[in-house]
């Protein structure tokens, strides 16, 4: 069984740079569709960036140019690359699992983690 957890969360200032880490404590993440998602302060959680089991990368428009997302199916691990980050880039930072990519944008995913909070201050 799958089990996530974010971990790299934390306070930065605009512009900054950050790395997020989804570990999966379970079984291999290798057959799965992995994705970043967010939630702001009074919103709804929102697709961030995804990548399929086959490495085909899904970016949302507030990820494209800024976001990256990898994966090291070795070591189980989930990496969100967040840079030239900007206020509004403060959410709670979930990443998910599901076996299929276009499920997964949707929000529907098999595994979620409990999240980790990220805040740009200005």
């Amino acid at each position: 069984q799958v089990q996530l957890g974010e971990y790299g969360g934390g306070l930065v200032q605009t512009g900054e740079s950050l790395r997020l880490r989804c570990i999966n404590h379970g079984a291999t993440l290798s057959e799965y569709a992995v994705g970043w998602f967010r939630q702001a302060p009074g919103k709804g959680r929102e697709f961030v960036i995804g990548e399929s089991k086959f490495g085909d990368k899904l970016y949302s428009e507030v990820a494209r140019g800024r976001f990256t997302i990898s994966r090291d199916n070795t070591k189980n691990v989930v990496y969100l690359q967040m840079d030239s980050l900007k206020p509004e880039d403060t959410a709670v930072y979930f990443c998910a699992a599901h076996h299929w990519m276009p499920s997964l944008q949707e929000g529907t995913a098999d595994y979620w983690g409990q999240g980790t909070q990220v805040t740009v201050s200005s």
